[in-house]
């Protein structure tokens, strides 16, 4: 399954998709079933104890997951979050949240992936195990 975007094809739409004013994620890496993304660190991605919050990660996990799809079916920016389950494994230390995202099974209705996700503060402890899938449109 080769993809269909470049890294900044899928970076440009999801911020035009998003009416975004400023960045919200870098996509630094797409090749077959991978994309490898980061989201730049905020001061509001924190909760008490000076971690990154769990909303904060569900964000960025979820962005891995959507430009996957894009990145491997097109511009279909209607494809949607159909499941997400997310395991938290250590304390994510302030920093970027860098995303890499396996695409497991590509179908014609849904996208099965993987999202491991790390701090840059910390980039050898896995923070999160993601599992998830979006639901593509008919093609009429």
């Amino acid at each position: 399954m080769e993809p269909k975007l470049t890294a900044q094809q899928v970076e440009d739409l999801i911020h035009l998709g998003f009416a975004a004013k400023r960045k919200i994620l870098a996509i630094e890496e797409v090749r077959s079933g991978y994309v490898r993304a980061r989201l730049p660190y905020r001061d509001s991605m924190l909760r008490p104890g000076n971690v990154l919050s769990g909303p904060a990660l569900f964000t960025a996990a979820d962005l891995v997951m959507y430009a996957l799809v894009l990145s491997h079916v097109g511009p279909e920016l209607m494809a949607v979050t159909a499941n997400f389950n997310m395991n938290f494994l250590a304390k994510a230390k302030p920093g970027d949240i860098i995303g890499e995202g396996k695409m497991l099974k590509l179908g014609r209705r849904l996208a099965v992936m993987e999202t491991l996700l790390y701090s840059a503060a910390e980039p050898e402890t896995l923070v999160a195990h993601v599992t998830g899938s979006y639901a593509l449109p008919v093609k009429s």
